[in-house]
């Protein structure tokens, strides 16, 4: 994972600073190592859970033309990644320049991470998709499935806590902050919902805040909606709407005015 970020940001994840006279030669050179260890992994995983009716003969050239095809996907995953900096940049203030959102963003790593794993998700490999992104997982703390569809000008502001689930459906510009959950409901069927949508819809434009937990397959959160903090979710909203907990009231008390009684 850690070259794949170097291959799709040249210059920006490397060890050492690199000239732009050098990028040509370093590129090519790091994609002809990713390249052969890339095929060698997807054989590994093909021969782990082969597809139905393929013989073993077979794998290694399916591990090759998988690897090439994810490869060759790699300027359309940039394309997509360059739309999510700039909603990051353009959606945090802080940011003074993009260089600094691929740099310094955690959240544009785990989100480059998990449109690669998407790629092999796709090719229905196995082991490879889930264990890149619960590296960028272990890194970032946010939780992105290789499952998840996800649109053009994502961005999640500080990202730690967010989970994002394997049949989610993410539209273009949509934001999120911390803490949000994209989650199926907990039931009992386990295995038997495999392959079924499990997850949200969230409609374009849509802005998540803080917190925010919505479940559920059949829950779609209409174009234009703001979903506010702490709000738990179960249920389809219509576009453009305004989603709060109205009767929820915040009080500022004096604190030295009476005793504080710090027993439980």
């Amino acid at each position: 994972s850690a070259d794949l970020l170097r291959l799709l940001f040249p210059g920006f994840f490397d060890e050492r600073p690199i000239h732009s006279s050098e990028l040509k030669v370093e590129t090519t050179t790091l994609m002809d190592s990713v390249r052969e260890r890339l095929e060698d992994e997807i054989y590994k995983s093909l021969e782990y859970a082969p597809p139905p009716d393929v013989k073993k003969k077979e794998l290694r050239p399916m591990a090759r033309s998988f690897t090439c095809d994810f490869l060759s996907s790699l300027p359309r995953v940039r394309d997509l990644l360059q739309t999510d900096v700039e909603a990051a940049y353009n959606g945090d203030p802080a940011a003074l320049t993009r260089e600094e959102v691929i740099v310094a963003y955690p959240f544009v790593e785990t989100i480059a991470v998990q449109r690669l794993a998407h790629e092999l998700y796709h090719k229905r490999v196995s082991l490879i998709p889930r264990i890149m992104t619960e590296w960028a997982h272990s890194r970032t703390g946010m939780d992105l499935h290789p499952g998840a569809q996800i649109g053009t000008h994502f961005f999640v502001d500080h990202c730690t806590g967010t989970v994002v689930g394997e049949t989610t459906t993410i539209g273009n510009h949509v934001k999120m902050y911390q803490g949000v959950g994209l989650v199926a409901r907990s039931l009992t069927g386990g295995q038997m919902l495999r392959g079924q949508k499990r997850h949200p819809t969230i409609e374009d434009h849509v802005t998540i805040y803080a917190g925010a937990t919505i479940m559920g397959g059949d829950t779609v959160v209409g174009e234009g909606t703001t979903i506010g903090a702490n709000v738990f979710l179960t249920y389809s909203v219509p576009a453009n709407s305004l989603v709060i907990y109205e009767d929820v009231q915040v009080k500022v008390l004096n604190k030295l005015a009476r005793p504080v009684d710090f027993q439980i």
